[in-house]
């Protein structure tokens, strides 16, 4: 099993080499900083698996601690454990609204010591894991989730609603109650003009959490969501949601990396509508369309998806499409049958999008 580091951060030289001595006999790896400044520094250095961290020093305290390595995406995440000889509600509040896991009171016996570090350890561990994009993953990360006391309830709320093949789930312009997850099937998410005019925004797998962006900026959904084919979806309760990420730093982390990769490809994706041909745009549709829905990309990948769909994630008339999607044909890139497109040569369309 690998060994575990600790930073340990502690002005009281007695009280630090004390706690380190316990640690070091439980087998972990322990590094020692005098002060806050210094402790920051081991913290970027070092990336320790814990940093245990007084309250009361000079120069730095252990709130100016968790501040600055809350500010880095390299520490924000490591799980944090303040020490401290006060008792005072105010006190403990404030350190867990910054952001800290947990709190030791001084004096602390070698049990109460080893119990919190051993459990902290083992709870970030589980949240780090990636979880399966499955119903039965979402039921782990709940769990996980709950062992953090922040949902008791989550999984028991957890709603789920059947969708017909081309059924809404939700619409322009209402307002967000739930975060979805997608159990199984297919979900097309499109925004409309004036003139009803679709433009498909994003295209929802097994497995995908979608409709938290709008509920994190507190405005009406941005797109209407419906489904390609019968599909299950999840509704896990705004409150919920945010409870889940208001209580822990490494849940509200995963989010935030979701967050951040669905706004670099749209982000992506509209150079490319702004400055490629439509044929390159209709083969940066293909390539989306097997990179959402099929893991192995060297096999044919086929799919039933209407070519005003196409259209829509292209951004050209439907016309249009059909005369590409023929010219990709005759260049054995594609094939069809009715509604059905099979992907023969992803490799080369992918080569031409770029």
């Amino acid at each position: 099993m690998e060994t575990k580091t600790i930073l340990l951060i502690e002005d009281n030289t007695e009280m630090r080499e004390n706690t380190a001595e316990i640690l070091e006999l439980a087998d972990y790896t322990v590094i020692t900083a005098p002060n806050g400044k210094i402790g920051v520094q081991l913290a970027h250095q070092e990336n320790p698996d814990l940093i245990i961290c007084d309250i009361m020093m000079p120069e730095l305290d252990g709130y100016g601690v968790l501040h600055l390595l809350g500010k880095s995406d390299d520490t924000a995440n490591i799980p944090f454990v303040f020490l401290t000889a006060k008792v005072e509600k105010d006190d403990y509040r404030k350190g867990m609204t910054m952001g800290a896991d947990d709190y030791l009171t001084k004096p602390y016996d070698d049990v109460e010591l080893l119990n919190a570090v051993e459990m902290r350890l083992k709870k970030s561990e589980r949240l780090k894991q990636q979880f399966d994009r499955t119903a039965e993953g979402l039921d782990q990360f709940i769990q996980e989730a709950r062992s953090f006391d922040l949902i008791a309830k989550l999984a028991e709320d957890k709603k789920t609603k059947t969708l017909r093949k081309k059924e809404t789930l939700y619409t322009e312009g209402s307002y967000p109650s739930s975060v979805f997850f997608l159990q199984s099937g297919k979900i097309k998410a499109f925004k409309s003009n004036d003139n009803g005019k679709e433009y498909i925004t994003d295209l929802y797998k097994e497995g995908d959490f979608f409709g938290y962006l709008d509920l994190l900026q507190g405005e009406p959904y941005q797109e209407t969501t419906i489904s390609l084919e019968k599909s299950e979806v999840s509704m896990i309760p705004k409150e919920d949601f945010f409870k889940l990420l208001q209580g822990n730093r490494e849940v509200a982390s995963k989010f935030i990396k979701m967050l951040s990769n669905e706004i670099k490809d749209r982000e992506e994706r509209l150079l490319q509508l702004a400055y490629n041909s439509v044929r390159k745009r209709v083969a940066q549709a293909l390539v989306m369309l097997v990179q959402r829905y099929q893991d192995d990309k060297s096999k044919p990948f086929s799919m039933s998806i209407t070519r005003e769909d196409i259209a829509s994630m292209v951004g050209t008339a439907t016309e249009t499409v059909i005369r590409t999607l023929s010219d990709f044909k005759d260049e054995k890139l594609v094939d069809m049958k009715g509604s059905m497109i099979t992907v023969l040569e992803y490799d080369k369309l992918a080569r031409m999008r770029n």
